[in-house]
């Protein structure tokens, strides 16, 4: 497989110090949903050269957070510490795949968030994950409805 990014994806700053080391994570906006995506390389790899279950995890819980922000104005910018985290490994995802996800706020209560997406290796379903995010203290964002600069600057607010 290439390594090259596929087109419209960009690195995006997410998460601390820990994703720097893991990621870059890449997202885009496809006019609906937030996609975040990322190559796994070597250092992703488990002993039989598949992406480890810590990275796919690690990747779930940040492509749900993510969303919260843009599918949820009324708490955007907000922290989300994950309380729940559920994955279904459901196929391997191979060094040098390119995982692409997409999730959906299921609600949205005043403390709690319900959140369920899945990941797939060329089209084909390799995640399935769902959380439960405490709404926490607000963050410094410049835009907290885009705090990731995915939106196109028609739909920017």
């Amino acid at each position: 497989m290439s390594a090259d990014i596929p087109h419209g994806f960009r690195p995006i700053p997410i998460g601390g110090p820990f994703l720097k080391a893991a990621g870059p994570l890449y997202g885009r906006w496809d006019g609906k949903h937030v996609r975040l995506g990322f190559r796994v390389e070597e250092r992703h790899a488990n002993p039989a050269h598949n992406c480890a279950g810590g990275m796919l995890c690690t990747f779930a819980d940040m492509q749900m957070a993510c969303v919260i922000h843009y599918q949820c104005p009324e708490i955007a910018g907000h922290r989300f510490p994950t309380i729940n985290l559920t994955t279904d490994f459901v196929a391997p995802v191979p060094v040098g795949a390119w995982l692409e996800g997409t999730a959906e706020v299921v609600r949205a209560t005043k403390t709690l968030v319900f959140v369920q997406g899945s990941a797939a290796v060329g089209g084909a379903t390799a995640l399935r994950f769902n959380a439960v995010f405490k709404i926490g203290p607000k963050r410094d964002y410049a835009n907290p409805l885009d705090p990731y600069d995915l939106l196109p600057p028609s739909k920017r607010k």
